[in-house]
């Protein structure tokens, strides 16, 4: 039987790992996300947003972009593995998910640009990278390129 590559690696972000505050949500549970993944949490304060860096021990590295108003409008990762992309994405999960499957991911990177929400996610065994945001919620001044 042949595997879709794309589908096989679409399973691998899916399954549970390390919990971050979902896109879309309140930051509230970054205290909760550093304790349950051993993670370090760095908070730099920008021009009308705050990133949160939690940074576990196996070098995953999951950016947090929160509004004034505490709302994660974006988020970015890098690493060996992907984080939980359901966790991450909250609410905006299913939605990546049919995007993908209507996009007939195979290899190579994932790229999902609809008006209510961007997700962008390469990269291969030991060094992934992605991004998601959601462009209605950008505070103003803040292009996708500032969230890496």
């Amino acid at each position: 039987m042949k595997c879709n590559v794309g589908l096989a690696s679409l399973a691998l972000m899916i399954l549970p790992g390390a919990a971050f505050a979902a896109l879309g949500a309140k930051v509230d549970s970054v205290q909760a996300d550093q304790a349950a993944i051993n993670a370090s949490v760095r908070s730099t304060q920008m021009a009308g947003f705050a990133v949160q860096e939690l940074q576990a021990a196996s070098g995953s590295v999951v950016r947090e972009y929160v509004g004034a108003d505490g709302t994660v409008f974006a988020v970015a990762w890098e690493g060996p593995t992907h984080p939980n992309l359901r966790q991450v994405l909250g609410e905006y999960f299913d939605p990546y998910v049919q995007a993908a499957k209507a996009q007939h991911v195979g290899r190579g990177p994932v790229a999902i640009m609809q008006p209510g929400l961007v997700v962008q996610s390469a990269g291969h065994m030991r060094a992934f990278r992605g991004r998601a945001y959601l462009p209605q919620l950008l505070p103003p001044g803040v292009t996708p390129d500032d969230i890496r």
